[in-house]
């Protein structure tokens, strides 16, 4: 053996991210580990849920945040720690799942996915916007109406009406395309597609270039999110203005 072991900062040395996921999910591991910049740990643990994407079962997730939060990098720590579920978010309430998170993973900052949505949505100057989502109606008003409570003028929202995080995975990337064009309005000043079982991602840009206005995607909301509040300021190609000006 050699008298002293060389170390350096590993391959996180940069940040470590933490993402508590549904248990079903399977967009966001992908969107989070491919996007994410170098020297940027992006690390995953999944909150129960039951299949079925309803109010109640979201609001039912509260229970098993702190737990999951937890799992993640107990040795070492994480940075940033995130509650990775858009509707989960405005369910539950920010605060509500912040403070599930810091009790889980006491030395990160904790933050949801549309805590991310909004700091995005703030960085743009956009108040009124335009929705597209997958959710059922009973979701889709909670979301509306938590938006409105800020202070956001929602012109209009569009919604697919599924229930499960199965199908929400496989509707096409075209489709999202084509529908967050079609949900928007002359005066909205952006477009927010809700979801990170979306695979929105691969389509923010044609989005954006169709529209001539920001588009921000839940999985682009929230790695952007988390980078800042990491003190990473890569700009990033390929996920719309938001990456390229903020």
């Amino acid at each position: 053996m050699l008298p002293n072991i060389d170390f350096d900062g590993g391959r996180h040395s940069r940040a470590r991210l933490g993402f508590v996921l549904l248990a079903m999910e399977q967009t966001i591991e992908e969107d989070m580990t491919h996007l994410a910049p170098p020297g940027v740990g992006i690390h995953f643990s999944r909150a129960p849920m039951a299949n079925e994407i309803t109010a109640a079962n979201l609001a039912a997730m509260v229970d098993g945040l702190a737990d999951s939060a937890a799992l993640i990098l107990p040795d070492v720590g994480l940075d940033v720690v995130c509650y990775a579920c858009t509707s989960g978010s405005v369910v539950i309430g920010e605060e509500v799942v912040r403070s599930e998170l810091a009790r889980g993973c006491p030395g990160a900052v904790p933050t949801t996915l549309v805590s991310g949505v909004f700091a995005a949505l703030e960085a743009l100057g956009a108040r009124k916007v335009v929705v597209a989502t997958p959710y059922l109606d009973e979701v889709n008003r909670i979301e509306v109406d938590y938006m409105e409570g800020l202070g956001y003028e929602v012109l209009d929202l569009v919604g697919m009406g599924l229930t499960y995080d199965a199908d929400m995975v496989r509707v096409t990337p075209d489709y999202i395309r084509d529908l967050a064009i079609s949900v928007d309005r002359p005066d909205a000043d952006a477009i927010f597609v809700s979801c990170g079982a979306l695979r929105t991602v691969d389509v923010i840009d044609e989005i954006e270039e169709a529209t001539g206005k920001p588009c921000v995607a839940s999985n682009q909301a929230m790695l952007w999110h988390c980078l800042r509040l990491a003190g990473v300021d890569d700009r990033l190609e390929g996920l719309g203005r938001l990456f390229r000006e903020h």
